[in-house]
């Protein structure tokens, strides 16, 4: 079990480490829009000072990196067609090699998600 939960973590942190090639794939006019859209969710998230699960939620706050953002990124690449991908990927060799940036503004659909999901708990407590 230990050294599948290795592999796993593994797999996610080589995913991720594709994000600023799917950055600019997300700007390549060779993209097909499906795959924008999809990428676009993926930066966002990628780039977003909050998580979807805060990380301070046992188990459920590492999801999130070790799933849903390697899934993200995963479909992404699917996505994309292959010579794009290749194209895109040598360009992002070290672009963010001193770490990635974080906008706050990549953090608004997660507030929006958090807002919507407070305000339906509190309409099934109240009505």
């Amino acid at each position: 079990v230990y050294n599948e939960l290795m592999t796993l973590k593994e797999n996610a942190k080589k995913l991720k480490q594709n994000i600023p090639a799917v950055f600019l794939a997300l700007k390549d006019q060779d993209t097909p829009i499906a795959a924008k859209l999809v990428a676009a969710v993926t930066v966002a998230y990628a780039l977003s000072p909050i998580d979807l699960m805060p990380d301070f939620i046992p188990v459920l706050g590492y999801l999130d990196d070790l799933i849903l953002l390697p899934a993200l990124t995963a479909l992404t690449i699917k996505l994309i067609p292959r010579e794009v991908w290749e194209r895109n990927l040598k360009c992002a060799e070290n672009m963010w090699a001193d770490g990635k940036p974080k906008k706050w503004y990549y953090a608004v659909p997660i507030l929006i998600v958090w807002i919507l999901l407070f305000c339906l708990i509190i309409k099934v407590i109240w009505f």
